[in-house]
């Protein structure tokens, strides 16, 4: 097959494209070969790699094949970003593709969708030695056959009846090694001090010592003493991450039991189960960013972090936590912020997800994230900045309010700290962290 008289068929004009019958896929790969032979490749191989019978007359890419909209090298090196055999130079390009995907061969299906997207034909595409998908635009026609987040931003603010500030949430600490009823009070305590929603940790899930059964019924009852106890909404987020063939049955249990919210290690179980889950699911789903660093942090391979999240938003969680700004999480502000664009920006139908930065937090840095965010709609997740906290946890989720109203009053948070004794604690704490 002479795919130098073939390649035009993989050619596209963005101007009389018909958007609403693609998805646009926009990658960052480095070729050994011609950039435009390699982007030409790409779109013949995650698409029509053979576009007819033999001795038939038809041709099936004017519908189905993947064309190209536009191509940009970036940079030309003498050595290649992943050294092996096969690679072999001499040049090594640096390229930016646009390439419009029919709808049509894949479908509303997450999985089909990553088979095209994440498959063989693009990571084993003739000529590149390294690629990245950084995102994925999709149609309006592509986007209303999806649900997406049952509640979003404002059914979870509806539930906690909070819009004028984040929403703190706090993973239980110690998160593993702790029986169901000494695990609960950390939690209540937490409840008491003013956190909004503590969570289990993404490696606690329905395990012999602390069952999700026992765990669950206590947290439940003590989520609506804390209510009473406090005149606030309060919420409980049980991690449910199990074999696929368990999970609507945890949820179920769960709910029945009193709690209000559930966890997802999303990518872990895949996002068509946590989709299937979304149909039925009574209360907000939280995904963690368990599984994600894997595919997103190596430089020119695997996705962006940001279309992690996009697609975790279409497959309907309500909150998505993602890497933060601490020096753990190794995350510059402009990655975090592409997160939280990729939770908030229009997407057709599809609800805004509350984005959840997450990592080290303490109450010290709340007033950093607020001006970064440059807005309310955002959550906070400390773990040891409450349940590590000299005080206590009760102390610990009180040093985040203190915090939050020195905010409003335009006061420095670290002077409003002298006057207030949990935040100064937690200065003296967590300052050198």
């Amino acid at each position: 097959m002479n795919f130098e008289k073939e390649k035009h068929h993989f050619k596209g004009d963005e101007t009389g494209l018909d958007k609403e019958k693609y998805v646009i896929e926009t990658f960052l790969f480095e070729s050994q070969i011609d950039p435009e032979d390699a982007a030409l490749h790409l779109c013949q191989e995650h698409s029509t790699a053979q576009w007819k019978r033999v001795d038939v007359d038809e041709d099936f890419r004017p519908q189905h094949a993947a064309k190209l909209l536009s191509l940009e090298v970036l940079e030309t090196k003498d050595t290649p970003a992943f050294p092996a055999p096969f690679h072999t130079g001499p040049k090594f390009h640096t390229c930016r593709a646009r390439i419009a995907n029919p709808h049509i061969n894949f479908g509303a299906k997450l999985p089909n969708l990553l088979t095209v997207v994440c498959g063989e034909g693009v990571f084993y595409s003739p000529g590149i030695t390294a690629i990245k998908l950084l995102d994925l635009d999709f149609p309006d026609a592509y986007l209303d056959q999806f649900e997406g987040p049952q509640f979003g931003v404002r059914g979870v603010r509806d539930l906690l009846q909070i819009y004028d500030r984040p929403i703190f949430l706090g993973v239980v600490k110690p998160n593993i090694g702790l029986d169901p009823g000494s695990f609960s009070e950390l939690a209540y305590q937490s409840w008491l001090g003013g956190l909004d929603a503590p969570k289990d940790d993404e490696m606690l899930a329905d395990v012999g010592y602390s069952t999700l059964e026992k765990r669950t019924a206590l947290l439940g009852k003590l989520r609506r003493k804390a209510e009473q106890e406090t005149g606030e909404k309060k919420m409980y987020i049980a991690n449910i991450t199990d074999e696929v063939d368990r999970i609507e049955a945890l949820h179920d249990m769960a709910v029945a039991n009193g709690i209000n919210a559930v966890m997802l290690n999303g990518w872990a179980i895949g996002l068509s189960a946590c989709r299937s889950l979304r149909k039925k699911a009574k209360v907000p789903l939280v995904a963690h960013f368990d599984f994600i660093a894997a595919f997103t942090r190596v430089p020119y391979f695997g996705m962006s972090v940001a279309l992690s999240t996009k697609l975790q938003r279409l497959a309907g969680f309500d909150i998505i936590l993602f890497p933060g700004l601490s020096a753990r999480m190794q995350t510059t502000k402009e990655e975090m912020m592409s997160n939280v664009k990729a939770c908030l920006e229009p997407m057709g139908k599809i609800k805004p997800s509350l984005p959840v930065p997450g990592g080290s937090d303490w109450a010290g840095n709340l007033d950093k994230m607020y001006d970064i965010m440059g807005s309310v709609d955002f959550g906070m997740v400390p773990g040891r900045g409450v349940f590590n906290h000299p005080m206590g946890p009760k102390a610990g989720a009180r040093s985040f309010r203190q915090a939050w109203e020195a905010i409003q009053k335009k006061i420095p948070v670290k002077e409003y700290a002298n006057s207030h004794e949990e935040l100064k604690t937690a200065f003296e704490a967590f300052e050198e962290c």
